[in-house]
């Protein structure tokens, strides 16, 4: 296979940056691949809107560019991951997709739904995803049996399960660890996420088909809208709940997520809670 993977070659890179408000080195380090992922994840919130709102996920790198980067919208999984993909392409990183079974704490085995990346950088392979509506990693993690990592005030862990062959991304929650996805290492291109994508955007029983998913991830605060339901959760797992007014959703996912809708984009999102 020739060319670039994931389209490197047509991406705005200085654009791209500026986007996320990086400004440091550009040579493919472990340095450089931390910042990228910490600034991506502080500037491109996880949103689904444009599901709601009833139009397609368009995966090209131009509308990727054209919605998260020119505009001050975020993206889900595959939009986010597959223009991350391309900015480390281009930087020369050596970037390789996986698919995940979404867990969070149960042990239902689900269909492969999720995009994450895989870097390796000095024979060692990191796991770097940004664009996860769990409790998403603010760094990337090394990929290896027994690993835990603290980002900010959160801890994350990598294990290796015999019995199933998976790899298993969790997260330590005040009564122990918790399950986030389970990935394994066969190789995942652009066109296999195209039809991912074409499943959880438009399937009845994908959780993002029927109401509004957004999250911001932050080293002592984690804040998601679900529905018309607001929770932020600090670093000791206490909650901070409540329901939002339809009116108050386009200001809250400005100031709360870095997501500005058009006029016309906040109408029709109000509409769709009044229906």
């Amino acid at each position: 296979m020739t060319g670039p993977t994931w389209g490197g070659d047509q991406l705005d890179l200085d654009a791209y940056l500026a986007r996320i408000g990086y400004q440091g080195d550009r040579r493919p380090t472990l340095e450089t691949l931390r910042a990228l992922h910490a600034a991506h994840s502080d500037s491109l919130g996880f949103e689904n809107i444009e599901i709601v709102l009833g139009r397609p996920i368009l995966l090209d790198l131009e509308a990727l560019q054209a919605k998260m980067v020119r505009q001050r919208r975020g993206g889900y999984c595959y939009e986010q991951n597959l223009l991350y993909a391309a900015a480390l392409e281009r930087l020369g990183f050596r970037v390789r997709g996986l698919g995940a079974r979404i867990r969070m704490g149960e042990d239902k085995v689900r269909p492969v739904t999720h995009a994450l990346l895989k870097v390796e950088l000095d024979g060692t392979d990191w796991i770097t995803d940004v664009g996860f509506g769990g409790e998403a990693l603010l760094a990337p993690i090394p990929l290896r049996d027994g690993v835990e990592e603290r980002q900010g005030a959160w801890t994350f862990g990598v294990v290796h399960e015999k019995e199933t062959e998976a790899w298993v991304l969790r997260s330590r929650h005040a009564d122990g660890w918790f399950d986030l996805y389970a990935f394994g290492t066969e190789r995942c291109f652009p066109v296999d996420y195209t039809v991912f994508n074409h499943y959880i955007s438009t399937h009845p029983r994908s959780p993002f088909t029927g109401r509004i998913v957004v999250q911001k991830p932050g080293p002592e605060l984690r804040s998601t809208l679900v529905g018309r339901e607001l929770v932020r959760t600090r670093p000791d797992w206490s909650r901070e709940v409540r329901e939002v007014a339809p009116e108050e959703i386009p200001g809250l996912l400005d100031t709360e997520f870095g997501i500005t809708l058009s006029v016309a984009d906040a109408e029709a999102l109000v509409a769709t809670y009044r229906q």
